[in-house]
């Protein structure tokens, strides 16, 4: 770990052995937190390293394979007690490093605070779901699945939050995602108009009296262009022209 303006030290992703962190602590700021050393000895083989940043934020790094169990101690314990869970999300650095998993917690009769870390490899990018723990980590572990592309064995219900069911694009919030994405914008903009209302709306914006507004489009050049359509039963009556059919001027 390298100092950084004397307010703590640094985070610095992958195991300390390929960093050239330092995994001991300065005398006495080991101890500062109540949590550390007791965990540091209940959880000796799975204890990876212990960091602080911004001056009292305390990190503790933890093996994968034994994550749940070290999250579960943490939150059952009566002399700790985290039992409030404030984020579960992930940090991507890049350089085929490996993703890092970041549980942010809170103690409510102990008024304290911890942070703890598991680093997961590209090639097998899957942790233990909390939710059986922490149910507000439902909605939290499915933006990092949508997000980051990282599975939780054992989730209710992983699917993506953000992003629609269908999109196809990989994940967002990783390093190695395109700024503008991994398709062209023709071919966005096309999978975009080419979208079933029915997989957007629930079943009552069906119902009588209400009828959605449906954008259809043609090939023009190659190019995906919005034309303008009427009502969906119209739509239905009249479908629009096949690919590759020049504009129809009765529609502009």
């Amino acid at each position: 770990m390298s100092m950084e303006g004397g307010s703590g030290y640094k985070d610095v992703p992958g195991p300390a052995e390929e960093t050239g962190a330092l995994v001991s602590m300065p005398s006495g700021l080991e101890r500062a937190h109540a949590t550390v050393p007791v965990l540091k000895e209940r959880f000796e083989d799975a204890f990876l390293r212990h960091e602080v940043v911004a001056g009292d934020e305390h990190v503790v790094f933890v093996a994968r394979d034994r994550l749940y169990e070290v999250l579960q101690w943490l939150k059952t314990d009566p002399d700790h007690a985290y039992n409030f869970l404030s984020d579960v999300t992930a940090v991507d650095y890049g350089g085929g490093r490996p993703i890092q998993m970041v549980y942010q917690l809170y103690s409510i009769p102990h008024r304290r605070v911890l942070r703890v870390k598991a680093e997961v490899p590209l090639s097998d990018l899957e942790v233990d779901s909390v939710v059986p723990l922490w149910s507000a980590a439902n909605w939290l572990e499915r933006e990092v699945y949508d997000m980051f592309g990282v599975r939780f064995r054992n989730h209710p219900d992983l699917r993506r939050i953000l992003m629609p069911e269908v999109y196809a694009e990989g994940h967002p919030l990783r390093k190695d995602f395109p700024l503008r994405g991994r398709f062209s914008r023709a071919e966005q903009t096309r999978r975009a108009l080419a979208q079933a209302p029915e997989d957007y709306y629930i079943p009552s914006d069906f119902g009588p009296g209400r009828d959605f507004q449906v954008v259809g489009w043609q090939e023009v050049g190659g190019e995906p262009v919005p034309v303008k359509e009427g009502s969906a039963q119209e739509r239905k009556a009249s479908p629009p022209p096949a690919s590759g059919s020049p504009p129809d001027p009765t529609r502009s």
